[in-house]
């Protein structure tokens, strides 16, 4: 390991004021500091012993690790598992806390390689499902539906999200997820319409998800089907505004989750995980 003593050292620049005001958009700005000690574009920020064991079991490879010094024995498990060749910095709490903005109680950041965006077609074609999010903007939203989507679809279930969504790389959608950001394969989706027609080709069977009394309970829709579609593709929009009107009228079917009569929605996180459970069967 690599000590530092110095929050100004340039070794460890891209960890520098992790805040979440300067962190939420996907190109990480920066200009409140020399431009030699700004992130390089296209990296990402891991927090804690679960999320970083998943960086480094994933396809995005790891840049750099900083470490409490109070927590690197308890973990060395955990650092024996970083890549060689990749640099490990250990400092004190007090200098961990300068460097990130914060007080940093989880005790361990990596930092993370983004990878090119695959296309979503050529993504779909290796799924047996999907789940899209349109225009879904709250990073704990995001986080969660990933990992509804790693928790029970399992193997061949991907994700597709588009433009106006956030970053799903961002550092507390990453937390929520518990890293299973990393391990289910996305993309982003330019045309969201233009998509589900393409997708409809490859045997996408496009669910859209409302709480529309004109739409079918999702009971109803699987009894009409005969079951589980044999590939789901489940379509949810942002808390308020819902699925728009566009994506619903080019779906295969619009469905709503039975609730009682006194609460009309569920949150977005809530609802995905409901839906993937009825439709997608985990493997």
């Amino acid at each position: 390991m690599i000590e530092i003593y110095d929050a100004k050292d340039p070794r460890i620049g891209m960890f520098l004021n992790q805040k979440d005001a300067w962190l939420k958009a996907a190109h990480n700005p920066n200009t409140d500091r020399p431009e030699a000690q700004a992130p390089a574009d296209g990296l990402f920020i891991a927090e804690g012993v679960l999320v970083v064991e998943q960086l480094i079991r994933s396809r995005f490879p790891v840049q750099s690790v900083l470490v409490t010094m109070n927590r690197a024995k308890n973990i060395a498990a955990v650092l024996d598992q970083v890549p060689e060749g990749v640099p490990v910095y250990c400092a004190s709490q007090e200098v961990i806390d300068e460097i990130v903005g914060f007080p940093m109680h989880r005790g361990l950041l990596a930092c993370g390689q983004r990878l090119p965006n695959p296309d979503p077609i050529e993504l779909a074609k290796e799924c047996r499902a999907l789940v899209v999010m349109e225009d879904l903007s709250n990073h704990d939203n995001v986080g969660s539906v990933f990992r509804s989507v790693a928790a029970m679809g399992g193997q061949g279930v991907g994700v597709l999200m588009t433009k106006r969504c956030c970053d799903p790389l961002y550092r507390k959608a990453l937390r929520v997820s518990m890293g299973h950001v990393l391990n289910v394969p996305f993309a982003e989706v330019e045309d969201l319409e233009s998509a589900i027609e393409e997708l409809r080709g490859l045997g996408f069977t496009s669910i859209a998800f409302t709480p529309d009394n004109q739409s079918v309970t999702v009971s109803e829709s699987l009894k009409q089907g005969g079951g589980e579609p044999m590939k789901p593709m489940l379509m949810f929009g942002a808390e308020g505004p819902g699925l728009s009107d566009g994506v619903k009228a080019v779906a295969d079917q619009c469905v709503r989750i039975e609730m009682t009569k006194d609460v009309d929605s569920l949150n977005i996180a809530v609802s995905a995980a409901v839906g993937i459970h009825r439709y997608i069967k985990p493997a």
